[in-house]
């Protein structure tokens, strides 16, 4: 857990994915078009990503990935940030975070 929380507050937005994750890619994208650089950690490619996903699975994390923070703060999975975005938060959340810029 304390691995997480030290990776989740690197940048303004973090996301824990999977390279093979449709899902993951499509939140990664989404954070690219909104002018955020997020950092992704890819769980599948650290030696400690099982123990990550577990610390994932013990915030509440169903499914595990995407896992996004902004500002070192847990936010969601992919439909908590699609329903984000759709309803105007998500940009308002990276501005705050410092992630993006206007």
């Amino acid at each position: 857990m304390d691995r997480l929380n030290e990776l989740a507050k690197t940048k303004a937005a973090v996301i824990f994915s999977k390279s093979t994750d449709c899902m993951c890619h499509s939140i990664e994208t989404l954070f690219y078009e909104l002018g955020a650089s997020p950092a992704v950690y890819e769980l599948e490619n650290d030696p400690r990503g099982r123990d990550m996903e577990w610390a994932l699975q013990q915030l509440g994390c169903k499914p595990t990935v995407p896992a996004v923070f902004i500002g070192g703060k847990y936010v969601g999975s992919a439909r908590d940030v699609i329903s984000a975005h759709l309803n105007g938060s998500l940009k308002d959340w990276l501005i705050q975070a410092k992630a993006i810029w206007l």
